[in-house]
């Protein structure tokens, strides 16, 4: 049997790719210090025989016996309500948690896979973002613990694997939605829908025109599986191309939701990122991938879930 290692597995991308993974026939092992996860993204896989969980801190010295087959490093806080919280963590997780974490797959001759992130082009000069483009980030904004330590995990991965011959993969994520985001989670798809449920005002930042592209995770987890599954090392976009204001959005999550919302502008914070849409021209080309589920499709998915955790509280 496939073994492979979640880090970050109690988290939103983390739990749906250990559900994808034991779907797959493989054994995960997840292993969370739940700072940003939460049991509950995980408790239905606890009478599953081929899931384990590991309560640590990936920063610490990580030890698992046996063989091991990939290595998913998802751990990380990733919103920024979450960064602003937990800056050092942020940064010590994309730092030395990526170290240990290829130390891991190094060791046991593994697959490892980083999940980066489309911030590692923050506020960007060039629409649609290819993987060629370096990036425009301002490494000593409140943005920078996040950016930079995904950009130091990316280099740290592409060192062991010119060095010592790491199989690597690196998925650079776009805006991803669905199941399992937090209800406080400070990102505009949680955001807008709670606030849209409970009739409250939408809070849109700035003009509103700035864009965003958003992919539902059941086809970003499928892509992390083919690029995982692939022989590629250089980085690899995954999202949805499709891209819309932030202003159109909120008024689609109104409409789904038949709230009588209305919307505020509020400053946009710092560094924020006005356009956000990735070039998948590599995923489709080298694992043809491209994400299936329309945005209307996913976003009632989406506030389904949403409606029933709001309910629970």
């Amino acid at each position: 049997m496939v073994r492979s290692v979640v880090t970050g597995g109690a988290g939103f991308l983390g739990s749906h790719l250990c559900d994808y993974l034991i779907k797959e026939n493989h054994e995960v092992i997840c292993i969370d210090n739940f700072i940003t996860g939460s049991k509950n993204n995980i408790e239905h896989l606890g009478e599953e025989k081929n899931f384990k969980l590991i309560e640590q801190d990936v920063t610490q010295e990580i030890s698992i016996k046996g063989k091991i087959d990939f290595v998913f490093h998802f751990a990380s806080p990733a919103s920024p309500i979450d960064y602003v919280e937990f800056p050092i963590q942020t940064l010590k997780v994309g730092s030395l948690g990526t170290h240990k974490t290829l130390g891991l797959a190094k060791d046991k001759k593994a697959r490892y896979v980083l999940a980066s992130t489309s911030e590692i082009y923050g506020d960007p000069l060039v629409n649609p973002q290819p993987e060629t483009y370096w990036g425009n980030v301002n490494p000593i904004g409140p943005r920078g613990v996040y950016d930079e330590a995904k950009r130091f995990g990316e280099a740290m991965v592409m060192a062991y694997h010119r060095t010592h011959s790491v199989d690597t993969k690196i998925v650079r994520i776009f805006n991803t939605y669905g199941p399992r985001m937090r209800i406080n989670d400070g990102r505009v798809v949680p955001a807008f829908i709670c606030q849209a449920l409970q009739n409250s005002p939408l809070t849109v930042f700035g003009s509103g025109r700035q864009t965003r592209s958003f992919c539902y995770v059941s086809d970003l987890i499928h892509g992390v599986f083919l690029l995982a599954s692939s022989t590629l090392n250089d980085p690899v976009n995954l999202g949805n191309p499709d891209e819309m204001t932030v202003m159109d959005f909120a008024r689609k999550v109104i409409e789904l939701t038949g709230s009588g919302s209305a919307v505020v502008k509020k400053e946009l914070p710092v560094d924020d990122p006005k356009v956000r849409r990735p070039d998948i021209s590599k995923a489709a080309r080298e694992l043809g991938w491209k994400p299936l589920i329309i945005l209307e499709e996913g976003l009632m998915k989406t506030i389904k879930w949403f409606e029933e955790k709001i309910k629970q509280h």
